[in-house]
């Protein structure tokens, strides 16, 4: 048998060598400026995330949401750590949280022009997380936990998620917002507000696997 499967390899490795595939015939228009007219927006990727293939965008955010809730599951039967490791040295400070600064202001500008830029909901939601991590490495665990409750980051989160879908299955049945004009702020749709509604999910997700994972791991 395995003989079997070295010679398909070899005939498979000789067919893409010596037999490339033909140059399929591509019609005289851009794909990605019609992607473009159809969204309403510069942004093709914001526009095939979601509005293209929103409907796998929808099951992406709810396994996100899955594996957040996993990671509880996964930690509830464990004690906590006695030991927190953090950064405790004042330059070593200065410059985690500087870098906090930075991210957390990329992180706003991808949810709020992410579709005029290169970014989006995903990428601000990344950014969002890692501020909140180079705070967390630099700050204590119950300061951290008390900013958590006190926002109630926890509700805003499911909200956020809530919301998306909502909204991403009314998008789905062809109810749609005015597109406006292309290039403006408020462009695009509903697309502007399901890429924040992204990055306020990854963004308080991010922060509550990171309070886990401090609390029963003692590092991140």
């Amino acid at each position: 048998m395995k003989w079997i499967y070295i010679a398909a390899g070899i005939a498979l490795y000789v067919k893409m060598l010596f037999f490339p595939n033909s140059a399929p015939e591509i019609p005289d228009f851009s794909i990605v400026d019609a992607i473009v007219k159809d969204g309403g927006i510069p942004n093709a990727v914001t526009v095939v995330i979601l509005r293209n293939r929103l409907y796998d965008t929808i099951f992406e955010v709810v396994v996100f949401t899955i594996a957040i809730m996993g990671a509880y599951f996964l930690l509830a039967n464990e004690r906590p750590s006695c030991s927190i490791y953090r950064f405790t040295d004042q330059p070593s400070i200065v410059l985690a949280r500087l870098g906090a600064t930075i991210a957390a202001m990329v992180s706003i500008e991808l949810a709020i022009r992410g579709h005029l830029s290169p970014g989006g909901g995903f990428a601000s939601g990344v950014a969002g997380g890692t501020a909140i991590g180079l705070i967390a490495i630099t700050s204590s665990t119950e300061w951290m936990q008390a900013i958590y409750q006190r926002w109630y980051a926890a509700i805003w989160e499911k909200v956020s998620v809530l919301v998306f879908i909502i909204l991403a299955a009314i998008t789905l049945m062809g109810i749609e917002l005015p597109p406006g004009e292309m290039g403006a702020l408020f462009s695009g749709g509903v697309l502007p507000i399901l890429n924040i509604l992204v990055a306020v999910k990854v963004a308080l997700g991010s922060w509550a696997v990171i309070l886990v994972f401090i609390r029963y791991r003692g590092l991140l």
